[in-house]
């Protein structure tokens, strides 16, 4: 079993059996969380350099958030809506592979560097969203990549009405 770095590092490289390994591993919740707190405290303190130091704090609780709620939006679409006939999977198992694929985040801190925020923004989300695919595919036991990418398009564009209305209400 990887140490807390070593999974850091193999999450940011995108290796699947990294996935795999956390997948299989109950105990590394805990792990998972605090990869989803480093990668969001990075791109808070990445946007020290455009002057919201308060969103710091507001940065960390909304991925927290977001990682439950995307985690289980993929675990109902991938699990329950869209199976292939080998998955088998709980939210347990989403949790812990998504809070991995955030991993590729911890590069927002580079956004402190001014003029960097937006194109390291930018780079740590796309990294994230292939990590996540990457995630998925394996937490899902699918067969193929395009199947992965699919249950993210849907669980994402749902996650935005979410947002959406959450914003429109508060």
């Amino acid at each position: 079993m990887s140490s807390f770095g070593t999974r850091i590092v193999q999450s940011i490289r995108l290796d699947p059996l990294i996935f795999e390994e956390v997948e299989a591993d109950k105990s590394a919740l805990g792990q998972a969380l605090g990869v989803v707190v480093l990668s969001s405290l990075a791109s808070g303190i990445a946007s020290v350099s455009r002057g919201i130091p308060s969103s710091i704090i507001g940065t960390t609780v909304g991925a927290l958030i977001g990682w439950f709620i995307w985690s289980y939006l993929i675990y109902i679409i991938g699990a329950k809506w869209l199976p292939q006939p080998q998955t088998r999977s709980d939210y347990g198992e989403l949790l812990r592979t998504i809070g991995f694929a955030s991993a590729p985040g911890i590069i927002a801190i580079v956004g402190i560097i001014p003029g960097l925020f937006t194109i390291a923004s930018i780079v740590a989300s796309i990294w994230m969203l292939v990590a996540t695919v990457i995630a998925v595919r394996q937490a899902l036991d699918y067969n193929s990549t395009g199947r992965a990418i699919v249950v993210c398009v849907i669980g994402w564009i749902i996650y935005a009405i979410i947002l959406w209305l959450m914003h429109a209400i508060f």
